[in-house]
């Protein structure tokens, strides 16, 4: 396994050994998926480490520095944003997607891309990250269509409210929230909510599917009446 993160992150070393630990098998390779030229070299180290790649997780992402009015919204902000959270995913899945063509492989392969339930929840006061994770929901089908042929799965996860440094300036909101039943299923998301929905997707258990949305929200999408 690879593991990705900028460079200069503790967590990227503190991911592997954690692997590690587990008795798995990863290796660290440091990239700022915003810098698009870059892409060709990471890949070139992650298929050559293992021996090629049988699935790419598309998990980074940012959000917005200062939630704010939408009028108030500056071209950095939104660069910024979408730099990371929807160019640069996009061209790295573009990247690996012609390597995966490119080689004869009877393992199962698939793209799991990573998006947000602002996909479909829009938040005015981080406007430029809900455009971002709306164009990741489409990439992933895009990418559904265009693989097939190829044998190649493209899934979506879409995360409602999940424990983590992004959310932690929110904490006390969404502790309310959820208590006052905002999700039917009254407690935080957890990172290895979204990790089992991603292993369960790469082992190929839902392999006659592709384009899938597969929710990890506690249920807030769902209506009622």
């Amino acid at each position: 396994m690879i593991v990705n993160d900028l460079p200069g992150s503790g967590d990227l070393d503190e991911t592997v050994a954690a692997i590690r630990e587990t008795g798995g098998d990863a290796n660290a390779i440091a990239l700022d998926v915003s810098q698009v030229e870059q892409h060709h070299q990471f890949v070139d180290e992650a298929w050559n480490a293992f021996g090629g790649i049988e699935c790419l997780v598309n998990n980074a992402g940012v959000s917005v520095s200062v939630r704010d009015d939408l009028l108030k919204m500056t071209p950095e902000s939104y660069d910024r944003v979408m730099g990371i959270n929807l160019r640069g995913p996009f061209f790295l899945t573009q990247e690996v997607a012609r390597r995966m063509i490119g080689a004869n492989s009877s393992s199962f392969r698939s793209i799991i891309t990573v998006s947000s339930i602002n996909a479909e929840f829009a938040s005015i006061d981080r406007g430029e990250y809900c455009i971002s994770k709306t164009g990741l929901s489409m990439m992933a089908q895009l990418f559904a269509i265009r693989l097939a042929e190829h044998g190649i799965r493209s899934y979506e996860i879409r995360p409602g409210i999940i424990r983590t440094q992004m959310t932690a300036v929110a904490r006390e909101k969404y502790d309310r929230l959820i208590a006052e039943g905002l999700t039917p299923i009254k407690r935080w998301g957890e990172p290895e909510d979204i990790g089992r929905a991603a292993a369960m997707l790469a082992s190929g258990q839902l392999s006659y599917a592709t384009g899938e949305v597969v929710r990890i929200d506690g249920g807030l999408a769902l209506r009622s009446l």
